[in-house]
């Protein structure tokens, strides 16, 4: 059932015909609706909006109630697809980031402010029109305590454009800058334009995404908002406003109630207490800090100005002024208090009060048989009852718990699913009886009974008692910054430190266009030592990457050109590589021929279980699941790694999997790298698995030698299901009684004797090893022989975002940070990078925050002293953890919920990200505080780091970011600690090609009789198993001009994007891509796109080297003549094809290495079509020989 099918059914409660009625009457000036509980208040806006055409400034009491009551209202009145919205929602918040005081602009909320300035006054010119949506706009306190620029400004500063419109491109251009808008290449930022041939970009503060203008000659030919991160475009529009940014403007202000029609309503939730917010943020005014860190680096007449601009005069309204302007209009008061006495009331017509009849959800606490019992109740008075769900997912677990809590043999109802109950009649016998329950496809902040309509309204996120987010329209023009940052990570820019794969690391000096026979070429130009110029062809650009170390300190010495130190470097690497390799291939082989135990199918209890999550499962955390219960239900051994962000659910699938094998009567042995982690997950296990029938315990140094001899005798009698322990695990003194599964959290951190006694234990045991390392898909594939993979890229979407702020080093504002944690019996990290001035802060603390108890660690200290001292932190024994960087190694406290991190501009993206993860654990908000030199100091690198954190503050966000900013420790490690000297030498994405191409040379030497078995049990097995790559060489005209794409930069990140496109979907949608942001790709371009293609099928077919040059193909087969592959069916086609065309084709061998040429070959079209005949000929060559 849809949300809108409610609207109408509240629709027609009796108060709602009242409330029409009551509000005709000019007479009365304020209605009082008495007993509205929970999200009955906006269900009730939403429900007479149809009939109730006028404009409602909704106020309630903060930014975050704020926020959930324009979710519930747009939720309900505006669906998604728009078509059939009964009234237009718009949010208005406050402008600055945080509390109005510390100064603090928001691009994002300037926007959304904007917006509603912009309707409001549009609103006035279209009043004749009939198909006008009524007008609901949500705020809070703190926007209406702001001053707005006024409505002649507002109009003077506005260009109005529309399609088919004629104008000229210039103009467009003369009109952004005097505006006051800034030009770049590519348009990321509120405030920004771009101009491409006939295209403009321009950020607009009146919309939450970019508009891109097309213009045919001198017409406006389509509208299209685009998205900031993928610079695509998301939808037409007709029309659309253009509107600087105002806030900045210091000319006359006035109260944003003078934008609105007279005959608006004002609705408070309570208006007395609107008052005195409005009167405090005034008496507060701004904060002298705010005023200097604006000041930082100004002439003396902006600093005249900004001190004009945070005269609280000009900017805020006192409380005595707003009450004057907003008695104007008639009001609404919903919430519990009245603003008037009860004998004043009675005494003048002008104020009516409407009661309610509604009770607010009561909590069940994840108590299911309390759950039904209550709706059993509710039924058998009449009522009933709807539940509401965002996802079909949520509404199927409820079903299937309400079902196992009973056994039904009814068949559900499709619309009403249905909870069961049993009756016991007068003979003794049992019968089953439904009660019927509709779902509705989205949800409400707060479910509530109307016991006027006798409906329950219960959302699903509080029976689960799961958190609630809603999202406000802004965030998309916070993205622009990290998506500028991701970018930059991804630029190479001349200058940058480069490695080619087949001549080591160089400079890069730029893209340079070179002629080849009659026509150009756009190449990659490297320096070398010495000077010496490599230039690289655009399709091998997979071979370069750019050079990043861990440490980025000194520069990296330049390869000399042909004096084979970086061939032999490659050779240790690539030998060391291949011992690895070797064994994991062996240890595969070894455990195809071995037979696990097979699982049994799901039973209802872990149905139970996974429904009892407190989050909502992601998609990515479902396939892992079910591809970790696939694995284990059959006979082979799983071997599974699963990798995924800090927070990302990983614990929560091995907790599955470990109640599911416990199911079975096996048991679960969890390994952890450190005694602090094998606390935390035994705790972790123990809540999620309490009212199951399972023993969860652990083994670690903390444990005393007799509750380990305990431990280790239950666990021989199989009293335990399931231990969690450090490598105590797979010591000798431990034996299992039915070991069943075997998890491995970090698996990074484990040393090589743990791995080696691990091997022992583990070749018939269903294995699950988790990473939150991101490992790059190039290291997946080559390890992919060894393991299955699963990885997490999704975050979770009802975690709290993580608020994060940037401030400059001041006793009062981690004073401020420290007091709020502790006030809601929280704990706070302080990450401080310097050991030697930790006591300093120590002492700091302790002067204005004397109650707090703080407690310091650090990389220096003796192991046992540290563990106690986090062991402690963990049970609340101290309030404040200072420490160095240790934090962000896999400690998870989750009454954890500030950390400040001093100096922040000294540490990498990655490493900030990975701190920050650290926080916003639990169901509390969270808040992080980056303690940096006043940005205005700072380089311009620094500044943008931190800013896109600031700016960015969801979960999530960091697997693009660690896999940018991947620094070594990440496939490092997972290799061993011997491996990440060459690292260092090579550059990581270097590395993994070796590694890749490593791999491939031991699958064709050593090990062919692996292939030789798979092929006999008829696995085809094609050409793309015996090479790495297809290299392409080419004399034809194949690049982006760069009147079609401005910036080597820009068309470099394009140049790479098109090398990892291996699907032909993929590659016309990347066609679409650029018709959208360049207009219809050139010549030169089309070319280019088709040796996607060739390569494609080029490797498929087992050519190491295409090379099209004078009109001919040559394709180089595999360079190892004793190879398998010339047995495989992919050479087969090739041999096929010069049969059926012996006088186009011509095969050759030259020092064992084989090759073919075509003649006749003018483009790579063509090229491509011959390898497609030669793919396809075989098929019909196989269709021959059966008949």
């Amino acid at each position: 059932m849809k949300i809108q099918d409610i609207q109408k059914l509240y629709a027609t409660l009796p108060q709602a015909g009242v409330i029409m009625k009551v509000q005709e009457d000019q007479q009365v000036r304020a209605i009082f609706l008495q007993g509205l509980m929970a999200s009955a208040a906006p269900m009730l806006f939403a429900a007479i909006a149809e009939r109730w055409q006028k404009t409602v400034v909704i106020v309630l009491n903060d930014s975050e109630e704020a926020g959930y009551f324009y979710n519930d209202l747009k939720t309900i009145v505006m669906p998604e697809d728009s078509k059939d919205s009964t009234a237009e929602v718009l949010f208005f918040p406050s402008s600055y980031r945080r509390a109005v005081k510390y100064g603090q602009r928001d691009a994002g909320n300037e926007i959304l402010r904007t917006e509603v300035l912009t309707r409001l006054s549009a609103l006035a010119t279209e009043k004749g029109t009939a198909n006008s949506l009524p007008l609901y706009i949500v705020t809070d306190p703190s926007a209406l305590s702001e001053l707005v620029v006024s409505k002649r400004q507002l109009d003077e500063r506005r260009l109005s454009l529309s399609v088919n419109q004629h104008i000229d491109i210039v103009e467009v251009e003369k009109t952004l800058r005097s505006f006051g808008f800034t030009e770049t290449d590519y348009v990321y930022e509120p405030g920004q334009f771009a101009v491409r041939g006939s295209i403009i970009d321009v950020y607009s503060y009146s919309g939450e995404l970019p508009y891109r203008i097309d213009f045919f000659g001198d017409d406006i030919e389509t509208i299209r908002t685009f998205e900031v991160e993928s610079q695509l475009s998301s939808k037409k529009l007709v029309h659309i406003e253009v509107v600087p940014e105002l806030a900045t403007l210091l000319e006359e202000k006035v109260p944003f109630l003078h934008f609105l029609p007279s005959d608006s309503f004002l609705a408070f939730k309570d208006f007395l207490y609107v008052r005195d917010a409005i009167e405090n943020i005034y008496k507060e005014g701004f904060t002298a800090q705010a005023l200097t860190v604006q000041r930082e680096g100004k002439t003396e007449i902006e600093q005249h100005e900004l001190e004009q601009a945070f005269r609280k005069e000009g900017q805020l309204i006192t409380a005595s002024h707003f009450m004057n302007e907003a008695l104007n209009y008639r009001r609404i008061e919903f919430g519990v208090t009245h603003s008037i006495s009860e004998t004043a009331k009675k005494a003048d017509g002008q104020h009516v009060t409407i009661q309610f009849n509604t009770t607010a959800q009561p909590l069940f606490h994840k108590n299911f048989d309390l759950l039904s019992k209550t709706l059993r109740d509710y039924l058998l008075q009449g009522y009933k009852l709807y539940i509401f769900a965002d996802s079909e997912k949520q509404t199927i677990r409820l079903k299937d718990i309400f079902e196992s809590l009973s056994n039904s043999d009814m068949a559900p109802d499709s619309e009403n699913l249905s909870v069961v109950e049993a009756t016991t009649n007068s003979q003794g016998e049992t019968k089953v009886r439904a009660l019927p329950f509709t779902p509705v496809n989205r949800t409400i902040h707060e479910g509530f009974v109307d016991n006027t309509l006798k409906v329950c309204f219960f959302t699903d996120h509080q029976i689960f008692d799961r958190f609630h987010k809603y999202n406000l329209k802004s965030d998309k023009a916070r993205q622009g910054k990290m998506a500028l940052t991701m970018k930059e990570l991804q630029e190479m820019e001349p200058g940058d430190f480069l490695v080619h794969v087949d001549f080591g690391i160089g400079k890069f000096a730029g893209l340079v266009r070179v002629p080849t026979g009659d026509s150009y070429q756009e190449v990659i130009r490297l320096v070398y030592q010495h000077n010496d110029i490599v230039d690289v062809s655009i399709h091998s650009l997979y071979k370069i990457s750019k050079y990043r170390r861990g440490n980025s300190g000194e520069p990296p010495l330049l390869s000399v050109l042909g004096s084979g130190a970086w061939d032999r470097l490659k050779e240790r690497a690539k030998k060391r590589i291949k011992d690895l390799a070797r064994d994991l291939i062996k240890l595969y082989a070894k455990r195809r021929r071995e037979k696990g135990f097979a699982f049994s199918p799901d039973s209802f209890m872990q149905h139970e279980l996974e429904a009892s999550f407190l989050y909502e499962d992601t998609p990515d955390q479902l396939k892992a699941t079910q591809e970790l219960k696939q694995d284990m239900e059959s006979a082979r051994p799983m071997d599974r790694l699963v990798c995924g962000d800090v927070g990302f659910g990983k614990t929560e699938v091995a907790i599955r999997a470990a109640f599911k094998a416990a199911v079975d009567n096996k048991q679960v042995a969890v390994l952890v790298p450190t005694t602090v982690l094998a606390f935390q997950h035994y705790q972790t296990f123990k809540k999620r698995l309490k009212n199951m029938p399972v023993r969860v315990d652990y083994l670690s140094r903390a444990r005393s030698a007799k509750q380990t001899k305990q431990v280790i005798e239950d666990l021989a009698e199989g009293k335990i299901n399931i231990l969690v322990g450090t490598h105590k695990l797979i010591g000798k003194t431990v034996k299992w009684h039915d070991l069943g599964l075997l998890i491995i959290d970090e698996e990074q951190k484990f040393g090589v004797t743990t791995k080696e006694k691990l091997r022992q234990l583990k070749t018939n045991v269903d294995t699950l090893t988790m990473s939150a390392t991101p490992i790059p898909r190039t290291l997946q594939f080559s390890l992919m022989g060894a393991r299955d993979m699963s990885i997490m890229r999704t975050p979770p979407p009802n975690r709290y975002p993580i608020q994060t702020e940037i401030a400059s080093f001041s006793h009062e504002v981690i004073a401020d940070a420290i007091n709020f944690e502790m006030s809601r019996n929280g704990q706070v990290y302080f990450v401080n990078n310097r050991v030697g001035n930790l006591p300093e802060i120590a002492n700091l603390i302790k002067r204005y925050v004397p109650d707090c108890r703080v407690a310091i660690g650090h990389g220096q200290m003796k192991p046992e002293e540290l563990e106690k001292i986090i062991m402690g932190f963990m049970n609340y024994d101290y309030d404040v953890l200072l420490s160095t960087t240790i934090v962000e190694n896999g400690i998870d406290i989750s009454n954890a919920n500030t950390i400040i991190i001093n100096e922040a501009h000294r540490f990498g993206l990655s490493d900030l990200h990975q701190m920050r993860g650290r926080v916003g654990r639990s169901n509390k908000k969270a808040f992080c505080y980056l303690l940096a030199p006043p940005l205005a100091a700072l380089n311009s690198e620094a500044r943008r780091r931190l800013e896109a954190l600031e700016t960015f503050s969801d979960l999530g966000s960091g697997f693009n970011l660690a896999m940018q900013d991947l620094d070594i420790r990440g496939a490092g490690n997972l290799l061993g600690s011997e491996q990440s000297g060459f690292m260092e030498d090579l550059g990581y994405e270097t590395y993994q090609k070796i590694l890749s191409q490593a791999v491939t040379e031991l699958k064709n030497d050593e090990f062919q009789d692996l292939y030789a078995e798979e092929m006999n049990e008829g696995k085809q097995i094609m050409g793309d198993d015996f090479i790495d790559d297809c290299a392409v060489e080419s004399d034809l005209e194949m690049y982006f001009p760069d009147n079609y794409v401005p910036g080597s930069s820009e068309r470099m990140l394009l140049y790479r994007e098109l090398d990892n496109i291996e699907k032909d979907e993929d590659l016309e949608a990347y066609r679409q891509r650029l018709i959208d942001r360049f207009g219809s790709v050139p010549r030169q371009g089309e070319e280019l796109m088709q040796v996607v293609a060739l390569r494609r099928i080029g490797k498929r077919l087992g050519c190491e080297k295409i090379i099209l040059k004078q009109e001919r193909m040559q394709m180089q087969f595999v360079s190892n003549p004793n190879s398998v592959y010339y047995q495989s069916e992919a050479f087969d086609k090739v041999l096929n094809y010069i049969g059926s065309h012996p006088r186009r084709c011509n095969l050759k061998e030259r020092n064992g290495k084989r090759s073919m040429v075509v003649s006749d070959v003018k483009s790579v079209e063509q090229a491509v079509k011959v390898l497609r005949e030669i793919d396809q000929e075989n098929k019909e060559f196989s269709t021959k020989q059966k008949h």
